[in-house]
């Protein structure tokens, strides 16, 4: 509260009002500490949903996904991961499951938050997934589950590859994207049919995902190579953009002409440009830069660093970083939400930060 306070005491001495301050490029503001959100969490990532929520997805430590409300940070709801995948017609499975939250994407209408379980817990798995892994480890297929938020249960699950990490799902609403860390492969998921139409073969570790606005192309990191697939979403056509080694987490620019991608091992952002087919260049952020998130008005990044405990604010006209701060112990997600113009960053010890850019 006093950090809040704080803020609105400058604004009001630099003589800025809140609409005026709305107007602002993200370039041209800093981050500011406003809260920290603790409790029973783990958060592996954050994701603001556009229309009031924001959600942290707490993997196997936790056993859940917390809901918020972005305007107040305060905590709107608990939701368990467990589910009775009988009730869903899997009827070789008997009691409930528990799962294990690592990434979350909202349906653009807003009625639905799809997660990912990095494996599931009960009987019939017996061999949970591992970060070192190929297909032939021979580890359980998982889980994507659905929050309706309306009732914040779960309503629909579906069957994916081994250790799923990123979802997406298009703008237009047809399809739901899933990376499968283990089997190397996604899985485009029909929301019409509610059924996987094409499994997709990528190389190890395929992770970020990034869909254009007009909901035809895909980007999708090979973290265990050195490029990015692109896919046609109407064809399922493949091109590949050679992004360079262990590409992770993928944000487009407002405008869709560039590929933003945070390069994990080398602890920098590299910047595509997809029309003229080359590198805008590089940043350094930190040691392992894992997620990343864009503004708005696609002027600023957001990258967390997972090795320097750090945070980064990037302007994107020119790859500079612009501020740099002392987040927490592991940072490792990280979201921007457009209606309050925050920052919310996971922090894998136990808590959230949440920044006004101002």
């Amino acid at each position: 509260m006093l950090v809040r306070i704080l803020v609105s005491i400058t604004i009001c001495l630099l003589g800025i009002t809140s609409s005026s301050a709305d107007e602002l490029a993200s370039d041209s503001t800093r981050l500011v500490l406003v809260k920290t959100i603790t409790g029973d969490i783990s958060p592996k990532s954050v994701q603001s949903s556009a229309t009031g929520l924001v959600s942290a997805h707490n993997m196997m430590y936790r056993h859940s996904v917390t809901l918020y409300n972005s305007e107040t940070m305060e905590l709107v709801s608990t939701i368990p991961d467990s589910v009775s995948l009988s009730k869903f017609g899997y009827s070789k499975y008997s009691g409930n499951y528990r799962g294990s939250p690592v990434e979350g994407a909202y349906s653009p209408d807003g009625k639905y938050l799809y997660f990912t379980n990095y494996a599931m817990y009960g009987k019939g798995f017996k061999k949970e997934g591992h970060d070192t892994c190929s297909p032939a480890s021979g580890y359980d297929k998982s889980f994507l589950s659905r929050v309706d938020l309306e009732t914040n249960k779960i309503d629909a699950i579906y069957p994916v590859g081994s250790v799923p990490k990123v979802v997406q799902v298009t703008p237009d609403n047809k399809y739901i994207l899933v990376s499968n860390w283990c089997s190397y492969t996604v899985n485009i998921i029909s929301v019409e049919s509610q059924k996987t139409v094409k499994t997709i073969k990528i190389g190890r570790y395929p992770r970020g995902i990034a869909v254009t606005t007009d909901s035809t192309i895909a980007y999708v990191a090979e973290m265990g190579g050195n490029r990015i697939h692109q896919i046609n979403l109407e064809t399922f056509e493949i091109s590949y953009i050679p992004i360079g080694s262990n590409p992770r987490a993928i944000v487009l620019s407002p405008d869709n002409k560039t590929l933003y991608v945070t390069m994990n091992i080398a602890g920098k952002v590299q910047a595509w440009d997809l029309v003229q087919g080359k590198s805008r260049g590089l940043v350094n952020t930190g040691k392992s830069a894992r997620s990343l998130a864009i503004s708005e008005d696609g002027s600023a990044l957001f990258v967390v660093n997972f090795r320097s405990n750090t945070v980064s604010k990037v302007r994107t006209s020119d790859l500079k970083v612009i501020q740099t701060i002392k987040v927490c112990n592991e940072p490792i997600g990280v979201t921007y939400d457009v209606p309050t113009s925050r920052t919310w960053v996971a922090c894998y010890g136990g808590s959230i930060k949440v920044f006004d850019n101002i």
